[in-house]
């Protein structure tokens, strides 16, 4: 195009566009290198957390003595029954195996108040340690000896009850609380008392044996005392409406004392132990009734039982009539 000539309203149309076309591309090109790289997408909040806020729950503290007599200690932080004898040792500095077992609310041999699995959280725990050591030579006259048998949690087994007029009642020397050290100079330390308890079932009739025995240290007002569980009323002392639970797996919880229900049927299940078992122990029977309280049929309970307690190997009979106890319990029967 000549100068001076003028443009038609086309050309000019088509240069502006032309030169907005120049113009991007130089801005594009200017702009290549120093672009910021973008920050991916924020990810959405999370939702808040259904039902009520959790807040820590108060460190709990015990008060505790030696049976035999001692000053009162201070003791928290455990969460089973080994945890505790470490507790108490601590204090008054002594070995925890020193500790045959604990009870609660009494510094007596009393099996009423035995400590189990659960402590109200107002209880005072009195420790029984090691005191004299005994042999005594036992004849079986009879297949059972009339011993029930417990343990502590800890590896110790004692004898939780003397059956009248039995083998071993007619021994004076052996009392309720007493610990079994060894049978026949073998160590029994560390095995449970389902274990001691068939033991001592297998001991042939008519060949005498030796149970070396060791009982709790006592005080000057309990010297001389033979003291004999009764076949009630056996459990936890507790005081207000909640207790620790220890457990051997897992840690401690603060729950609700059992309801009727689980009371009466834990109290029929510990009376099926000492019939099959020859054992006394609440806190397998709050567990073997937590295990099927809920269960529709007995499949259901035993595989549940097998679940938590396989190493029981409970026969079916046994299962069958803890099943049946716990539904007449449930139903109002019993």
């Amino acid at each position: 195009m000549q100068n001076g000539e003028a443009m038609s309203p086309q050309d000019s149309k088509a240069a502006g566009a032309e030169a907005m076309e120049e113009q991007k591309a130089q801005n594009q090109s200017q702009n290549q290198g120093c672009m910021e790289p973008t920050a991916p997408p924020l990810p959405p909040p999370s939702p808040p957390p259904s039902g009520p806020p959790e807040y820590p729950r108060p460190r709990l503290i015990f008060h505790t003595q030696l049976a035999h007599g001692s000053p009162t200690g201070r003791i928290h932080g455990f969460t089973n029954v080994k945890e505790l004898y470490a507790k108490i040792a601590e204090v008054f500095h002594i070995s925890p195996s020193e500790i045959l077992f604990c009870t609660l609310n009494s510094h007596k041999v009393d099996m009423q108040k035995l400590l189990g699995g659960q402590i109200g959280l107002e209880d005072f725990i009195f420790a029984h340690v090691r005191g004299e050591t005994k042999e005594v030579e036992v004849t079986k006259t009879e297949d059972a000896l009339g011993l029930t048998i417990t343990d502590n949690g800890a590896g110790y087994a004692f004898i939780k009850r003397i059956k009248e007029g039995s083998t071993i009642d007619r021994l004076k020397t052996v009392c309720v609380g007493d610990h079994i050290e060894a049978i026949n100079d073998q160590s029994i330390v560390g095995c449970r008392h389902y274990e001691v308890a068939k033991m001592l079932k297998e001991q042939p009739r008519g060949i005498p044996f030796t149970l070396r025995l060791v009982g709790p240290k006592k005080a000057f007002d309990m010297i001389g005392m033979r003291t004999r569980a009764p076949k009630s009323n056996e459990g936890k002392m507790v005081n207000g409406r909640e207790t620790l639970r220890l457990r051997s797996k897992g840690a401690a919880t603060v729950q609700e004392v059992q309801n009727e229900f689980e009371e009466q049927a834990t109290k029929k299940v510990d009376d099926l132990l000492e019939s099959y078992m020859g054992i006394r122990d609440l806190e397998l029977a709050t567990t073997i009734v937590e295990a099927g309280k809920d269960k529709k049929n007995p499949d259901d309970f035993a595989e549940a039982l097998d679940s938590v307690l396989g190493d029981f190997a409970f026969p079916d009979v046994f299962l069958f009539d803890v099943w049946g106890a716990i539904g007449d319990v449930k139903n109002g029967r019993i």
